[in-house]
């Protein structure tokens, strides 16, 4: 148990190693992933003889409910609404005619049997949002005619309608599916998963809204168990438990309630994890001495895959709006087979279904080359067909997106005998770039104009632009000695140039001085250092 335990901290410790330099050496992160699954497998270096793909298949499937949770919690709504027809087409009507074209191809030339081929062509149907996600994202790439938005929203979308069409072949494979059963399948499917994501998604937005969490880091608890809860009841109705938790992540990820962008970061991270899992089981469960058996059939899919089936459907979905050829041409090659192919082809594997062929290690094979090859060139190719946008910032895409000059808060306290009482807003001389956006009265806020009188127990909220990132403030405290009490705060000679004491902790009072402040025997002196990050 202990040494399972030493391996399993081993793995993640080198994963998240190989994410950083992965990216530095112009290595696609996953498939960094699948290379330590094949250096731990029983042909690599370690030999953990690891062959359990029932227990692959649910980790495999836990794991992706948070990536396609994540997938909608992550897009930014007022941007992919822009392009949501094109989109949500390529992510439903797309994936079938991806996955039939394909079928044809491997039944007709490849010479698979018809179900096999109906089955290998529903399970890489879908393109993959992590890869996707995290090449807009490193690469910082603004692509024109929201071209961005709308990989986004079809790579994060079009699982769900890849997971129906395999689980429809795997009941006729096993002869439990007529006309009217697979029917009645693809309106569960997609019925109870739009019904019940939506109730889920407004009893998670009301609690949000209304209760405040006592412990801090609960809200990301809760949400986790909101994803949970999205896929499991529908998948339990015979619904669709992954268009489920996207449809609750898209929602929620699209509200506005405290700690939101916490809540990105933090899904950012668990999906991270779940993609080393899911790619690092991917290489754990691969036999590279199988790879050349199925490597010609699997290299003429997915040369197939990418220059036919995925450009049909694309510029057939595409050219009716009018798409431009560089945007066809983009998001045709766009179309990476990852995560969900992986955890659809274990699905299929442990089925009861008979299969004379491989369909993991053709799998494997696909993924390897959509990521090492394809990934890797999205950036070249969108600068080749001018496809780059610089005026925009990819990062809006996101719901974590914040300007480039957030906006600071600042509250000041008003008496008596500040110079502001009484005074009207438009009398208060401020400095440029400094509004008054809010007054606290009692416990009630007033959004204020001119002609409002500041009032004795006014609390004042004045906003201006935050502090650039490179310039950091180091904060530090001291309790006075002696020898400082008495002085005022020009006199402390303690205090070397460009630091300033900022406040003074004296009791339970916070005091903001100034330079005449008296200091008193216990006080507790907090002095910032201005430290600049340029190189």
């Amino acid at each position: 148990m202990t040494l399972n335990i030493l391996t399993v901290g081993i793995v993640i410790l080198i994963s998240v190693l190989l994410n950083k330099v992965s990216s530095r050496i112009g290595m696609p992160a996953l498939l960094a992933f699948i290379l330590l699954g094949l250096i731990f497998g029983s042909e690599g270096i370690v030999k953990i003889p690891f062959d359990n793909y029932e227990f692959a298949a649910k980790v495999c499937s836990a794991a992706l409910i948070f990536i396609m949770f994540y997938g909608g919690f992550g897009t930014n709504w007022r941007e992919a609404k822009k392009v949501a027809p094109q989109s949500i087409l390529l992510a439903s009507l797309g994936v079938v005619m991806t996955a039939f074209l394909t079928a044809m191809f491997t039944y007709y030339v490849l010479k698979f049997t018809l179900l096999e081929s109906m089955l290998l062509g529903s399970v890489i149907s879908s393109t993959d949002a992590a890869s996707v996600f995290a090449i807009l994202r490193s690469k910082k790439l603004n692509l024109k005619d929201n071209t961005a938005s709308m990989l986004e929203l079809e790579s994060g979308s079009n699982d769900p309608t890849s997971y129906m069409l395999t689980a429809v072949v795997l009941s006729i494979m096993n002869g439990q599916a007529n006309g009217g059963r697979i029917a009645y399948m693809i309106f569960a499917q997609v019925a109870y998963a739009l019904v019940i994501g939506f109730i889920i998604s407004q009893i998670a937005i009301f609690i949000l809204k209304n209760f405040k969490f006592e412990t801090n880091g609960f809200d990301a608890v809760f949400v986790l168990g909101i994803a949970l809860v999205s896929y499991a009841i529908p998948e339990a109705l015979g619904g669709n438990g992954y268009l489920s938790a996207y449809l609750v992540g898209i929602i929620l990820g699209n509200q506005n309630f405290d700690y939101k962008i916490e809540l990105v970061h933090f899904f950012n991270g668990v999906t991270g994890f779940m993609q080393v899992v899911i790619f690092f089981l991917l290489g754990l469960l691969a036999v590279p001495s199988r790879l050349p058996s199925i490597a010609g059939p699997a290299l003429a899919i997915a040369l197939f895959l990418t220059f036919i089936a995925r450009p049909i459907t694309v510029f057939t979905i595409l050219s009716p709006f009018k798409a431009s050829m560089g945007q066809k041409l983009l998001v045709s090659w766009s179309g990476l087979r990852g995560a969900a192919s992986i955890v659809f082809a274990i699905i299929a594997t442990v089925d009861p279904a008979y299969m004379k062929n491989d369909i993991y290690h053709v799998v494997f094979f696909l993924v390897l080359l959509s990521i090492s090859v394809q990934g890797s060139l999205i950036p070249l190719l969108a600068k080749k067909l001018d496809m780059i946008d610089h005026t925009e910032n990819v990062m809006k895409t996101f719901t974590d997106y914040q300007d480039e000059e957030p906006v600071g808060f600042i509250q000041l306290n008003i008496d008596e005998n500040h110079p502001w009482f009484e005074k009207r807003v438009m009398e208060v001389n401020l400095p440029p770039g400094i509004l008054i956006v809010s007054i606290v009265r009692g416990d009630l806020p007033i959004a204020p104009d001119g002609s409002t009188i500041i009032e004795s127990g006014d609390i004042l909220i004045l906003s201006a632009l935050a502090v650039s990132s490179e310039i950091t403030t180091e904060l530090t405290e001291f309790e006075v000695s002696k020898d400082d009490v008495g002085k005022k705060i020009f006199e402390l000679d303690n205090l070397h140039k460009g630091q300033l004491v900022i406040v003074i902790k004296r009791d339970e009072d916070i005091i903001i001085p100034d330079g005449s402040t008296i200091i008193e025997n216990g006080d507790q002196l907090v002095i910032n250092n201005t430290i600049s990050n340029k190189n």
